[in-house]
């Protein structure tokens, strides 16, 4: 099992994550992390890991938060006609079928909205909107809201 901290422990710029499993599969891990981890873990990370461990209460506030606010937006977002995938991560990805995922992200950027479209078959209609503040969930909202 990994897990990155960037997004559950607000840790994105620290670079930092962890990995349990089978003594085995760790020690290989451990003989190649070096090859492709040019990013050493220094002491300021760490500590700023450790502190985000011992803060229980925070990181359940922070995660209740994330789902009270996804799962609003989605409904807010359902209401303006867009189909939402069921999402259990800080984003949800949906898309408007009357809408092409392109120009609605285009029309957003122009309000300073940022959402992410990826022009690859499949998925060219949706936007991934990442789940922020509510009042940055809002913005975004009402950006739509206008279109």
């Amino acid at each position: 099992v990994t897990q990155t901290l960037s997004k559950s422990r607000s840790l994105a710029g620290l670079r930092i994550g962890l990995a349990v499993g089978d003594e085995a599969l760790i020690d290989g891990l451990n003989r190649i992390k070096d090859s492709f981890n040019s990013y050493p873990l220094d002491r300021l990370a760490l500590a700023g890991a450790v502190a985000a461990f011992e803060d229980k209460q925070w990181f359940e506030d922070s995660c209740s938060g994330v789902i009270r606010e996804r799962e609003r937006v989605t409904r807010e977002l359902e209401e303006l006609g867009f189909e939402v995938l069921p999402s259990k991560a800080n984003f949800v990805f949906a898309r408007h079928p009357g809408h092409e995922g392109a120009e609605i992200a285009a029309k957003l950027r122009e309000q300073g909205i940022i959402v992410r479209h990826f022009n690859k078959p499949r998925i060219s209609d949706f936007l991934r909107i990442t789940i922020g503040t509510s009042d940055q969930n809002n913005a975004m909202i009402k950006g739509l809201d206008a279109l």
